[in-house]
């Protein structure tokens, strides 16, 4: 088996501490900027941060699957992950600045690692999910630049 990686990145319009506190905010803001993929969007535990749960179906690619998502926080304020709960499968945010400091705009980067399947299985899904994911990811972060911006004009 081989690990597999998904990622985009984009510079989002909003400062660093905005865009992370709606990452990280799964009761009130992380759903706002979900694609449709996501769907059965659901808060188990927690809701901010280090040890939230949340729950939801991705469809990507013609399949569906439901995730179990358990999230650390190794570096507040710039790196957030989730875990999942059935699989090797971990989804990292990493917020950094993109210019000086209080200049408002933060680089984000969504990567997801697993470890995938073995035989011709593994090949296609070797071949095709990252594509796919990609695309996902672009459209997740365009989300979360229009609404962090939005978040940061309230301020």
């Amino acid at each position: 088996m081989a690990t597999v990686r998904a990622s985009a990145e984009a510079v989002v319009e909003a400062p660093p501490a905005v865009v992370f506190g709606c990452i990280g905010d799964y009761r009130e803001r992380h759903r706002h900027f979900l694609p449709p993929a996501f769907t059965d969007f659901c808060v188990e535990e927690g809701g901010t941060g280090e040890g939230t749960v949340v729950r939801y179906t991705l469809g990507v690619g013609g399949r569906s699957r439901g995730y179990r998502m358990r999230v650390v926080v190794p570096e507040p304020g710039r790196v957030l992950e989730e875990h999942d709960t059935a699989s090797s499968l971990v989804t990292r945010f990493t917020v950094t600045p993109e210019d000086a400091p209080g200049t408002g705009r933060s680089r984000v980067r969504i990567e997801t690692t697993w470890e995938g399947a073995g035989g011709i299985g593994g090949f296609f899904e070797k071949r095709f999910a990252p594509a796919a994911l990609r695309r996902l990811y672009e459209d997740e972060l365009a989300r979360l630049g229009a609404y962090a911006k939005e978040q940061a004009s309230r301020l």
